[in-house]
């Protein structure tokens, strides 16, 4: 059993990996969220919410107490929070993070893919970038994700990239974000710190 802090959880993605993880493990969940009604019912036995937002330090580090795995799916100043988190961390001694980007933070995607879609051409990516930097600049043992863009797809029919590789494709379902996001909570080997692509085969 591994404990697992979600942050963001009511989210697209967040919402979907809090349902993966209750579906195919028996984790220990912590949400953590602006508003708490917007979770819906919790499961008693296996989930807890806290109130909060990343940059609210006092939250933050009262979600974090017992934690083996951070999962943060996130909006608005990603470097700022990227920053809190990291700090955070390391004051409650929590090592494993896994952290939601996107695909162009590196300009990776190909011209086959429409390089439009690379940093370079997509100011709308910068926050991620910022936010993946402040995190491999941190002694965490973290993993960035770079999802394509994500679709309610029931599959989970997806295919990994590392850092430097070219991205494979453009649409990911959420199910299979949360499929690598529970493979990587239970493995702090796989994609330790590296920046995992995830994209449909």
């Amino acid at each position: 059993m591994t404990n697992v802090l979600i942050i963001g959880a009511t989210g697209s993605v967040g919402s979907v990996t809090r349902q993966y993880f209750l579906d195919n493990t028996n984790d220990q969940l912590t949400l953590m969220a602006r508003s708490t009604s917007r979770l819906g019912r919790l499961n008693a036995d296996r989930e807890q919410a806290i109130a909060g937002s990343v940059t609210d330090a006092t939250a933050l580090k009262a979600a974090l107490q017992g934690q083996d795995v951070v999962f943060a799916a996130l909006s608005g100043n990603l470097g700022g929070m990227a920053q809190s988190l990291v700090a955070a961390m390391d004051e409650a001694g929590v090592k494993r993070l896994l952290f939601i980007a996107s695909m162009g933070i590196y300009n990776e995607i190909p011209a086959s893919l429409g390089a439009s879609g690379n940093l370079q051409s997509n100011p709308m990516l910068r926050g991620y970038r910022a936010a993946a930097d402040v995190i491999e600049a941190s002694d965490l043992n973290y993993t960035v994700i770079r999802p394509g863009w994500f679709d309610s797809g029931d599959d989970t029919n997806y295919e990994v990239t590392k850092k430097g590789e070219p991205f494979g494709g453009h649409d990911v379902s959420r199910k299979s974000i949360a499929d690598l996001v529970v493979r990587l909570a239970h493995d702090n080997a796989l994609g330790s710190r590296d920046s995992l692509g995830i994209n449909r085969k």
